[in-house]
């Protein structure tokens, strides 16, 4: 089962996405900054298995698609999913397998895509 990394700074959002993605899926690992996240994915028995990385808009550190441009480097092929503000600012975030949702979305539209997306990735490591 691929695992999601969620990467949210703020404690209250983190532990209800958390909360909300371990109903419908297996392992989430949430931490709260884009360098954390970026430390997880270079441990090769961590990215093994991961499937999806959730992040927000704006990264305490980074900013977004600072972090998503970063994350792509070292992992190409794992799809990215970008929760946002206005749609404008998906621009940010072009590239094939990041898909941004902008603002206001419900907890289904965010599972929905998620498990789309967990369907059609291929192993991160691959």
């Amino acid at each position: 089962m691929a695992k999601i990394l969620l990467v949210e700074d703020d404690p209250l959002q983190g532990f209800l996405r958390k909360s909300v993605l371990e109903r419908r899926f297996a392992e989430v690992e949430r931490v709260a900054d884009a360098t954390e996240a970026l430390c997880l994915v270079e441990q090769p028995q961590f990215a093994l298995n991961l499937g999806l990385v959730i992040c927000g808009l704006h990264l305490p550190g980074f900013g977004g698609p600072a972090f998503v441009s970063e994350l792509r480097e070292r992992m190409p092929k794992l799809p990215v999913l970008v929760l946002g503000g206005a749609s404008d600012a998906a621009g940010d975030y072009l590239g094939e397998g990041v898909h941004f949702l902008p603002r206001p979305n419900t907890t289904e539209q965010m599972l929905t895509l998620a498990s789309q997306m967990l369907r059609q990735s291929q192993p991160a490591h691959a």
